[in-house]
């Protein structure tokens, strides 16, 4: 009887796990099954029971399959986030490398710009250059460094390349305005390349590094002109107007996009205009040279034939004061004539 009780048991609680509304003969039968009669089943067949209630109806063919196929794709997933952690590490060392040489080059390169400034201040042309051109074998050296440190990332060449770009821009800006001081002509990108250390075959200068560099050089002209006037050098302007309008006619050959380097090329023509203002200002008070328009195909100013409105030879304010008495002459002379 007890093994008849227990079978119940069994078959209804597993049929309620298997379907949980039951037909209505086996719910008739339950309150017919005296609850003192059966006994209380043991550990093991209750354990069996929860686990076949909560056990998902899945083969066992499919459940060994997945646990077999879940260690590979971790393995292989472990893999690929391991070998892109060496690499960010990699990449990162790489970078603090460049940026420590960088760093130097701004600092060689300050001292250049602040050698260069006494430009400005009547110093000589020989002394200033002669100290601005000791930096120089300084930054060579940092750029053959920097190489060393390139070379190991050839095929990755741009993706460092904002590291060094701004410092290479201000290098050549300030290379080509010392060049420009001792001969009057521009500096080529291959002279660029051979100041600095430079080489063609995996570190080389950058165009458009080069270019820009140009525009910046552009930027400080306008301000050396006018010192260069207030210091009595009045064939200054005419020199630096026929460097610019042929600068800025060798841009225009270039198809240039809307970026940073387009920017810089557009403000060059109104440094080009601040000179033209300087030039205009020394050619209408004679203060220019006589062959100053040689290269522009302009005509040159006639004279004033009467020396007594001649600039050159009166200042300013004796200018105002006689143009002032002019019209005042000319006024009562038509007054007298009308009465």
């Amino acid at each position: 009887m007890k093994a008849a009780f227990r079978n119940a048991v069994s078959f209804i609680t597993h049929s309620r796990s298997i379907n949980p509304n039951p037909p209505p003969v086996v719910v008739s039968l339950l309150p017919l099954i005296s609850i003192a009669a059966v006994p209380s089943p043991s550990p093991s067949l209750l354990r069996h029971t929860r686990l076949e209630t909560l056990r998902p109806f899945s083969s066992p063919l499919r459940r060994y399959s997945m646990a077999g196929s879940e260690a590979p794709a971790s393995a292989s997933l472990d893999k690929q986030f391991e070998d892109i952690r060496v690499q960010l590490e990699e990449s990162g060392s790489l970078r603090e490398r460049i940026r420590a040489i960088v760093m130097e080059i701004d600092s060689s390169t300050r001292i250049m710009h602040s050698s260069l400034l006494l430009v400005h201040q009547s110093r000589p042309l020989p002394e200033v250059l002669e100290k601005a051109k000791v930096q120089i074998d300084a930054l060579k050296g940092l750029y053959s460094r920097l190489a060393e440190v390139i070379r190991e990332c050839t095929e990755e060449y741009y993706r460092y390349h904002g590291d060094w770009r701004s410092a290479t821009q201000t290098v050549v800006s300030l290379l080509s305005f010392m060049h420009w001081l001792e001969t009057g002509s521009l500096l080529m990108h291959a002279e660029a390349e051979e100041k600095l250390g430079f080489n063609s075959a995996g570190f080389a200068l950058d165009i458009e590094d080069y270019l820009t560099g140009l525009c910046f050089l552009s930027n400080e002209m306008p301000r050396y002109v006018v010192n260069r006037v207030l210091a009595g050098d009045y064939d200054c302007p005419r020199k630096v107007l026929n460097f610019l309008t042929d600068l800025n006619a060798a841009f225009r050959m270039l198809n240039l996009r809307n970026d940073f380097l387009r920017k810089k090329f557009d403000s060059m023509k109104y440094d080009l205009k601040r000179v033209e203002e300087v030039y205009y200002d020394m050619k209408i008070r004679r203060l220019a040279s006589e062959d100053s328009t040689e290269n522009h195909g302009t005509e040159e100013v006639p004279a004033v034939e009467n020396k007594l409105f001649s600039v050159s030879n009166i200042n300013l304010q004796n200018f105002s004061r006689l143009l002032t008495h002019t019209l005042s002459v000319r006024f009562c002379v038509g007054v007298d004539r009308r009465i």
